[in-house]
């Protein structure tokens, strides 16, 4: 049973398997505060230290799972905790722009969830108003924000549509996220030069001139 168990995690992560829209978390997800979180995992980090045969006694090492916890709690997987969702600075379209308009090559780093390596990319996003305008940071911090959790490229994609297609109260966005996956490139095939591209879109850009114009302009 345990080996069929492991075959079957190797085929989901090795062939990138996403099982679920929505980011899976437990229900008590946050009932911990960061610092005991940051102390639990260093705790268990060590372990894993400990079982390659590193030696923690060494001024260099003892201090790593302590920089691990801290890194996985306020920096690479920040984007987990509701409280550190940026907040959408929406805005009436006043001046009326009614044309499309892009923000590209959004950069991010993200981390797979099968193997929890580096997922290196950008995004790029389009929308046009339906009466309302978003600040265009934000754009950039709501893509950082999906990145900065165990990710499967294609719900990230879906993640930050779905949260602009709420903020701007329109379906006529389109996001394009194109990435290289480490767990491509440094294990497994070993392939150097691919990329993933994943995109999502609605309403006037499921006009193909529309979202033809779009690629181009990108």
């Amino acid at each position: 049973m345990i080996n069929n168990n492991h075959e079957q995690a190797d085929l989901v992560g090795d062939n990138h398997i996403g099982t679920s829209s929505e980011t899976p978390l437990r229900a008590d997800a946050f009932d911990k505060t960061d610092e005991e979180k940051i102390e639990n995992i260093a705790f268990y980090f060590k372990k894993i230290m400990e079982e390659l045969g590193l030696d923690l006694t060494d001024d260099s090492l003892s201090g790593t799972p302590h920089r691990v916890g801290k890194m996985y709690v306020k920096e690479i997987f920040s984007g987990l905790d509701p409280k550190n969702k940026p907040k959408m600075s929406i805005f009436d379209n006043k001046y009326e722009y009614s044309k499309m308009l892009i923000e590209s090559d959004i950069t991010f780093n993200s981390s797979c969830e099968h193997h929890f390596l580096p997922i290196v990319g950008k995004a790029h996003i389009g929308y046009i108003s339906s009466g309302k305008v978003i600040g265009l940071s934000k754009l950039n911090r709501i893509v950082q924000y999906y990145g900065k959790r165990p990710q499967v490229q294609e719900r990230m994609t879906m993640q930050i549509f779905n949260e602009l297609k709420v903020a701007l109260q329109t379906d006529d966005i389109i996001v394009v996220v194109e990435a290289e996956h480490l767990c491509v490139s440094s294990r497994g095939v070993n392939d150097k030069s691919s990329k993933t591209i994943t995109l999502e879109y609605g309403g006037q850009f499921s006009d193909t001139q529309i979202r033809n114009d779009f690629f181009k302009m990108i």
